[in-house]
Order: structure tokens, then C-alpha cells, then sequence
């Protein structure tokens, strides 16, 4: 079985023939991709003109949760399977999002910038940090990552509300997103990109935060209307914002958001841990097996 690698990536697997290919390189992808059996996708969009090109693809494996990425009408139209492994990279997840709250709450960039520039101390007096322990986190999900980022966040001290499309009535640190908002000294996203939760943070919902709210994202970047995402951070309004997912990816060098030292940012790799690899691999591998053996996949969407 021809398994192809999107990813800059060497693997191995007993009984698969694994290929890797940089999502940089559509070249390479394009060649490989007629003898591919299993695509092993991680974040370069998969389209129907791909599958096209690919006469034996049996299965699109997502190396991660989210599928927005994958034409899914195209992959049911044609036969191709598609499946995610949800919950494999939700502590690496759940951990970044912890550090870009940290990071913003302590202005990070702008003090990483002074220190390379030899000023140091005293430090001005407009970069004074918080600390999260007192401090309300509402979170925009209540899956896995959102799970696990609570129990650190209570660990450390903060007070924790979140919000889910189905009402909890009966959890007390449950709300409604505009409540949620209103609470919220920082918010932080972890839900998927449909249709409904596209530009969910716009303008009206940011302005709901309070004066000198953080905005995390490590979800997916649209979720939030970034425009109105500039015009709150660059008036002051909001105190600061840590992403790792953007609206267009990879981020342009020239977008506003970079030009601002209240925004910590890294570029989509808040999976990218050792473990989260092993445990994608163990799923994918494991996809593949049962691919051939004609059992039913884990975690199917298509």
C-alpha cells in the first residue's frame, strides 16, 4: 500500500510503503500522487482536482482534527474515504494555548525585542504584566483541548467559564457566548471552522469583551474577523492577543497583526510536538491496516 507523506517528513511502517513530500513542493505532489493509495494529510488543502489525480486513492487521513481543509463533497463524490483522529493532539493544543496567554499577559514580545536590543532594564512602565491566577478565561468549546486547558488553568488559579453549541445548564461554569464574553478577561477558541462559527468573534461579540481582554486562537483562524481583531487591539481597546492560526495561511508578512507588540503569534503549530507524531502515527498506521483488511476506519468523516 503507497502511502503518501504531506509533510517534510520521513516515516516508517511495517507493511506500508511510506513517500513524504513537502506541502511546499506541489511538483513532487503532483508526481507522487497517481500511485497513492493512502494520502496522509496535514494542513495544505486537499481539492477535488487533486483526487482527480490521484485513480487509486482509497483514503484521505487527516493528521489532526479539522477537515475544513479537504473538499469533502469531492472526496463522497468520488468514493474516497476520509477520516481525522480527534483528540491526538490535544494536550500539545491545550498547552500552547496556556502559553500564548502567559506570553500576552506578559508582554513576551515586546520584551523579547528590548533585550535583543541590549536596553533591558528599567523596563517601561507601559510593560507591566498580569498573571492569569484571578483572572477570568472563557473558553469557546467544550471538547478535549477545552477540557484539558481548564483543569490547568483552575490549577493555576483562574476562573474558568466556557461555552458549547448545547446548552449545560447544570454546569455552573457554563454560559452563553455573549455572557461568556462579557465575563471574560481572556478568551480563548477551540472549535471548528464551519459555516456558522466563521467570523463568530466579529466585530459586535470583541466589543463585548472588557477593556484590556486577551484574545487567544488556536483553533482556526477565520473563527475570528481579524479586521475587527486589529482595529480593538491597535485603538487599545483590547490589551492583547496570542495566535496561532490565521485567517489566510501561511500569514503574510505584511498583515497589521504583525506590526503589533500587544500580539504574540507562531504559525499553526501549536500540534507540533514529538508525541502528537506518535500518537498521528499510531492512527494512521493503524487507518491503513484496516483499509486493507476491509474493516471499518477509526474516526471516519467521509
Amino acid at each position: 500500500m503507497r502511502v503518501l507523506l504531506h509533510y517534510d517528513r520521513e516515516h516508517e511502517e511495517p507493511g506500508l510503503d511510506i513517500v513524504s513530500c513537502s506541502e511546499q513542493d506541489d511538483a513532487r505532489f503532483a508526481a507522487l500522487l497517481p500511485d497513492t493509495d493512502v494520502l496522509w494529510h496535514v494542513l495544505r488543502p486537499v481539492t477535488a482536482a487533486d483526487m482527480d489525480s490521484a485513480p487509486k486513492l482509497k483514503l484521505i487521513q487527516k493528521l489532526g482534527t479539522g477537515v475544513n481543509t479537504i473538499d469533502l463533497d469531492a472526496a463522497a463524490e468520488r468514493g474516497i474515504a476520509v477520516a481525522n483522529m480527534p483528540g491526538r493532539n490535544a494536550q500539545a493544543v491545550a498547552e500552547t494555548s496556556l502559553l500564548l496567554m502567559l506570553a500576552a499577559l506578559r508582554r513576551v514580545v515586546p520584551f523579547d525585542a528590548r533585550t535583543r536590543r541590549g536596553e533591558g532594564w528599567p523596563a517601561d512602565r507601559s510593560l507591566v504584566g498580569g498573571e492569569l491566577a484571578g483572572r477570568t478565561v472563557g473558553l469557546l468549546g467544550g471538547g478535549e483541548i477545552a477540557t484539558l486547558l481548564r483543569g490547568m488553568l483552575e490549577a493555576i488559579g483562574a476562573n474558568v467559564l466556557y461555552t458549547t453549541r448545547r446548552p449545560r445548564p447544570e454546569d455552573p461554569a457554563w454560559r452563553r457566548l455573549d455572557d461568556l464574553l462579557r465575563a471574560s478577561d481572556i478568551v480563548s477558541v477551540h472549535i471548528p471552522l464551519t459555516d456558522e462559527t466563521r467570523h463568530l468573534l466579529d466585530a459586535g461579540r470583541l466589543a463585548l469583551l472588557p477593556e484590556g481582554a486577551i484574545v487567544v486562537n488556536t483553533a482556526r483562524g477565520a473563527v475570528i474577523d481579524e479586521a475587527a481583531l486589529v482595529a480593538a487591539l491597535a485603538s487599545g481597546r483590547l490589551g492583547g492577543a496570542g495566535l496561532d492560526v490565521f485567517e489566510k495561511e501561511p500569514v503574510d508578512a505584511g498583515d497589521p497583526l504583525l506590526a503589533l507588540d500587544t500580539v504574540v503569534v507562531m504559525p499553526h503549530v501549536a500540534w507540533l510536538t514529538r508525541e502528537t507524531w506518535d500518537r498521528y502515527f499510531a492512527v494512521a498506521a493503524e487507518n491503513c491496516r484496516r483499509l486493507a483488511r476491509g474493516d471499518g476506519l477509526l474516526h471516519r468523516v467521509v
